[in-house]
C-alpha cells in the first residue's frame, strides 16, 4: 500500500507571514460531547452507561439528518485547532517569511489536555489553541508516543474548557454511521463530514511501522483533519482522524479510504501520560533499515528479511550487547522480523525495562544476544 496525502502536513511550508487577521481562520471545530461507557481506561472510558448531561440520544422521531447536526452542534467546545507557527526568517527582498502549521484536537481532560497527531506538532515551533469561541490559548507538548503511534498530548491553561468523552472502538461495526470534524485544507473551521465505517482492525505501513487496529471510514477527509475526532451518533469519541489513502498499488486518485486512530490504542497512551507525563517504550539504540527482496538485492545482502543496522547509538543498550554496524537483526524476542512485521513492530510489543533475546545475522554467522532495552 502506498499512501500520499497524509491528513495535516500538507500545510506545512513556508510562507509570507500573514496579518493578525489570519487567527481568526483557526476557529475551533466541532465533535461530540457525551457519557462514556466501558473500561478500556479509566480516565477515558467509565462505567456508567446512564445518559450524561448534554449527551445527544437519537429518537426515532428525528430524521438521520437532525441527529448529525445536533451531535455537531453539542461538540463545538471540545475540539480544537492547533496551530505550529516556526520562527521568522527574512528572505533576500527582506520580507518577513514563517513556517506554520494546524492540525485540529480534541480535549479529553478539562484540566488542558488535547490529544492531537504527532505529525502536526513535529517540527518545533510555537504551539497554540484556538477553542470554539475563537479564544487562543499557548500550549505546550507534553508527550508524544512517535514513533509507535501518531499521537501527541499538548498542554493548555485551563479553565471553561468541555473535554470530550471517548467511547469504546471495539463495539463499532462495519456500516455504522460515523462523524469526522476537523478544520479542513486548512482554512475550512467547523467542518463536519458523515460516512460510515467501512472497516475496522485495518493495519497499513506508516513511516517504518504496520500502525495496527486502524479504523477504516468513508467520512471526508482532508488536510486540516489530522489529530481531529470520529464520533459515533450517540456523542462518543472512537478513533482520531490520521492519515488518508490517496494512491494504491499504482491505481490512482483513490476515493473514500481514511483510517483513524481508535480509542481502544489511544486509551492505555494518553491515560499514562495524564497521570506521569509518558508513555513507556524502549529504548534499543540503532538506526536501521526494514529489508525487503528490492533492497536486499541492491545492497547484496545475504537475506530479504530482517533490518539491517545501519548506525549503533555509542552507550545504548544495543552497544552493550555487542551489536555492530552492518549487522542484520532477524527476531526481536518472540517476533521475527519480515515485511509484514516491522523492527518498530517487534519493538513495540517489548516492555520497556526487559532484557530481550535478539537474533542476528553477522556476515554469514547467525548469533544470539540479550539485549537490556531501557525506558526512552
Amino acid at each position: 500500500m502506498v499512501v500520499d496525502g497524509d491528513a495535516g502536513l500538507a500545510e506545512e511550508g513556508r510562507r509570507m507571514k500573514p496579518p493578525l487577521a489570519w487567527l481568526g481562520l483557526f476557529l475551533a471545530v466541532a465533535v461530540i460531547a457525551g457519557a462514556v461507557s466501558g473500561s478500556a481506561v479509566a480516565l477515558l472510558l467509565d462505567d456508567d452507561d446512564s445518559t450524561a448531561e448534554g449527551e445527544v440520544s437519537p429518537e426515532n422521531s428525528r430524521s438521520p439528518d437532525d441527529v448529525i447536526a445536533e451531535v455537531a452542534a453539542s461538540a463545538m467546545q471540545g475540539v480544537v485547532t492547533i496551530i505550529n507557527e516556526g520562527a521568522e526568517t527574512t528572505d533576500e527582498a527582506g520580507n518577513i517569511i514563517q513556517s506554520y502549521s494546524s492540525g485540529s484536537g480534541v480535549i479529553f481532560d478539562a484540566s488542558g489536555l488535547v490529544v492531537t497527531n504527532e505529525h502536526v506538532v513535529r517540527e518545533p515551533g510555537t504551539l497554540s489553541v484556538v477553542l470554539s469561541n475563537g479564544e487562543q490559548r499557548p500550549a505546550q507538548l507534553v508527550s508524544h508516543d512517535a514513533p509507535f503511534n501518531d499521537l501527541a498530548v499538548l498542554r493548555i491553561p485551563g479553565g471553561g474548557l468541555k473535554s470530550l468523552p471517548f467511547g469504546d472502538s471495539a463495539e463499532l461495526t462495519p456500516g455504522q454511521t460515523v462523524i469526522a470534524i476537523g478544520s479542513a485544507l486548512f482554512e475550512y473551521d467547523n467542518s463536519v463530514t458523515a460516512g460510515i465505517v467501512s472497516g475496522l482492525g485495518r493495519r497499513y505501513l506508516r513511516e517504518g511501522i504496520f500502525m495496527e487496529d486502524l479504523i477504516q471510514t468513508d467520512a471526508a477527509i482532508n488536510t486540516g483533519n489530522s489529530g481531529g475526532p470520529l464520533v459515533t451518533l450517540d456523542g462518543r469519541v472512537v478513533g482520531l482522524v490520521s492519515n488518508v489513502v490517496r494512491r494504491i498499488a499504482g491505481f490512482e486518485n483513490i476515493q473514500g479510504i481514511s483510517f483513524a486512530i481508535s480509542s481502544r490504542t489511544m486509551a492505555p497512551i494518553l491515560d499514562s501520560i495524564k497521570r506521569s507525563g509518558s508513555y513507556p517504550r524502549p529504548y534499543f539504540g540503532v538506526e536501521h533499515l526494514d529489508l525487503d527482496v528490492p533492497t536486499a538485492t541492491q545492497l547484496g545482502l545475504p537475506t530479504p528479511e530482517g533490518a539491517l543496522v545501519q548506525r549503533v547509538i555509542s552507550g545504548s543498550p544495543a552497544a552493550t550487547a555487542g551489536i555492530r554496524q552492518g549487522d542484520i537483526i532477524l527476531v526481536i524476542g518472540n517476533s521475527e522480523i519480515n515485511e509484514g512485521y516491522t523492527f518498530l513492530n517487534a519493538l513495540s510489543v517489548i516492555q520497556a525495562n526487559a532484557r530481550v533475546p535478539v537474533r542476528l545475522l553477522r556476515g554469514t554467522s547467525v548469533m544470539d544476544v540479550a539485549v537490556q532495552v531501557v525506558p526512552r
